[in-house]
């Protein structure tokens, strides 16, 4: 674990609407850790450090609560749907070696071929992973693919140590040409037809013209 996912949390004996916006107002964030047959544990986390920590999906924080250490995972994240000010954090226990599920974040690179796109049909991915190894993405190289190409989650390359939970044939990315592209290309195709069919009247009557 890294240095920087250290957190001081601090006990918490106090409840209620007031409270919590007191503490906000302070610049920390109420919290709850729970799990692992233990009881809930409320807490007050530091405001800023815990913000830029869970800005990656999947936070894992070691907390430091009262002398006692608690390997946490980043569980809910309940924000102000207006300010978008984090009200209220879940912790989840868990232990070194543990393996856990959680979604983790799909992501796309490179351009697929010249004239299609690439429709991600899946965001993220339910993965079976060790607590303290959760990738933070599972990038996918769409470079250079065709029109009709699919990329299911069987196609994934996953982080040693990572399976598949997800259905291996849940649909990831389509590559395809979009409809606009192909309603254009048939009015070009329908344009040239009618052309070729004025033409080809064009010298069928003068054919005649020249016969007579």
């Amino acid at each position: 674990m890294s240095d920087d996912n250290k957190v001081h949390a601090e006990l918490r004996e106090n409840f209620g609407k007031g409270y919590a916006r007191r503490l906000r107002a302070a610049g920390k964030i109420p919290a709850v850790i729970y799990g692992h047959g233990t009881e809930p544990k409320h807490v007050a986390l530091p405001g800023h450090q815990v913000s830029l920590l869970i800005r990656r999906a999947n936070a894992v924080l070691e907390l430091d609560v009262a002398g006692s250490h608690e390997l946490t995972l980043v569980k809910d994240v309940q924000k102000d749907p207006v300010h978008q000010v984090i009200e209220h954090i879940d912790l989840l226990v868990v232990k070194k070696g543990e393996k856990i599920q959680v979604d983790v974040p799909v992501s796309l690179i490179g351009e697929s071929a010249p004239g299609t796109i690439a429709a991600q049909d899946a965001n993220t991915v339910l993965l079976e992973v060790e607590a303290t190894h959760i990738p933070e993405r599972i990038e996918v190289d769409v470079d250079g693919l065709e029109d009709g190409t699919h990329i299911t989650a069987a196609d994934l390359t996953l982080p040693k140590g990572a399976s598949l939970v997800v259905d291996p044939e849940t649909l990831i990315v389509a590559i395809s040409v979009p409809t606009d592209t192909l309603a254009a290309e048939d009015e070009i195709a329908e344009a040239d037809a009618a052309v070729a069919a004025e033409q080809a009247e064009e010298s069928e009557e003068a054919k005649e013209g020249a016969s007579e």
